[in-house]
C-alpha cells in the first residue's frame, strides 16, 4: 500500500499558484451558487489523490468533464473552470496528477516544476489516475454516455493522449497542448506518435503568436488522426499567445480565451458530450 510519503501533495492548494506573475484582481471568479463544489477524493491504483469537483446541486446524473490541469497544480484558476462548466450542467473534475511528484503548491519556479515534477510523472500514471476519476465520476451521479474533457498548456498534451487511449470519450478540447518534443521511458510517446490511435472528435485551440508550439505539427497530428477515420478540428486565434485563456495572467488575451470557450461548448453539444 501506499504511504504519505508517497504523496507529497494530500490536499488541493488554495488560491493561485506562486509560480507566475499574476494579477489576481483580474480573475475571473465563478461563484458556487447551485453547486456542490469543492475538494474530493479519487480512489487510484495507487493510493488516493485529491480533486476538485464541481456539479449542479440538484437531483439526478450529469455529463462529465475532466478538467485537466498545466503544470501549476489544480489551483484557483482549474477550480473556476470547473464551476463554470458545473453552471451550465456538467458535473466538471479535476485531479491533482502531480500529488505523488512534488508540493506544488509551494513552488514558485516554473522551469523547476517542469524539470523536477513533470517530466518525473509518467504518463501511465496520468491515462490511470483519469481512468479512476471517471470511475469516481460514476459513483456519484455522473453520466459516462456523456464523459468529455478539456485541458490547457500541458494538459492539453495529456488531453491529446487521453483521448487516444480512452475509447468510452465522447469528445476532447485541447487548449494549446503541444503534440510533439522529446520522450522518455516513462513518457514513451508523444500525442503525435500516437494520433493515428484517437479514440474521440477533438478541438485543438492554439495561439497564433505561442512560438513554444509549431503549429504544423499539430496539424500533422491533425491529418494523422483523420486518416483513421477520426475527427480533428484546428483552431488558430491571430495574435493569441501560449496561456492565452489563463485569465489570472499576463498572457490572457480575452477575445482569443471567449471565442475559444464559446467554440469548447459548442463541441461538447455537437458531440454528444451536453
Amino acid at each position: 500500500m501506499p504511504t504519505r510519503r508517497d504523496f507529497v501533495m494530500s490536499s488541493l492548494m488554495t488560491g493561485f499558484t506562486l509560480a507566475v506573475t499574476r494579477a489576481e484582481a483580474a480573475a475571473i471568479h465563478t461563484d458556487d451558487h447551485g453547486l456542490v463544489a469543492g475538494e474530493v477524493s479519487i480512489p487510484t491504483l495507487k493510493g488516493d489523490i485529491p480533486a476538485y469537483r464541481a456539479q449542479p446541486d440538484r437531483t439526478g446524473v450529469f455529463p462529465i468533464v475532466l478538467v485537466v490541469e498545466e503544470i501549476f497544480g489544480v489551483h484557483e484558476y482549474i477550480k473556476d473552470v470547473c464551476r463554470r462548466l458545473a453552471k451550465l450542467g456538467y458535473m466538471a473534475i479535476a485531479p491533482e496528477l502531480y500529488a505523488r511528484q512534488g508540493d506544488l503548491s509551494k513552488m514558485t519556479d516554473a522551469h523547476e516544476i517542469f524539470a523536477n515534477i513533470i517530466l518525473k510523472a509518467p504518463d501511465d500514471q496520468m491515462l490511470s489516475d483519469l481512468d479512476s476519476t471517471v470511475t469516481w465520476a460514476l459513483a456519484n451521479r455522473g453520466d459516462t454516455t456523456r464523459l468529455g474533457i478539456v485541458g490547457f498548456c500541458r494538459g492539453g498534451r495529456d488531453t491529446w493522449l487521453y483521448a487516444e487511449h480512452n475509447p468510452y470519450l465522447k469528445a476532447a478540447v485541447a487548449f494549446y497542448g503541444p503534440v510533439a518534443g522529446n520522450t522518455s521511458p516513462i513518457q514513451p510517446r508523444t500525442p503525435l506518435d500516437a494520433a493515428r490511435e484517437l479514440k474521440c472528435p477533438l478541438l485543438g485551440l492554439y495561439g497564433g503568436a505561442d512560438d513554444s508550439i509549431d503549429i504544423a505539427d499539430v496539424r500533422r497530428a491533425a491529418a494523422l488522426a483523420k486518416t483513421a477515420g477520426q475527427v480533428v478540428q484546428v483552431e488558430v486565434f491571430p495574435g493569441a499567445p501560449h496561456g492565452f485563456h489563463a485569465d489570472y495572467r499576463s498572457t490572457y488575451h480575452k477575445d482569443a480565451a471567449e471565442a475559444a470557450w464559446a467554440k469548447t461548448l459548442d463541441w461538447f453539444h455537437a458531440h454528444g458530450v451536453a
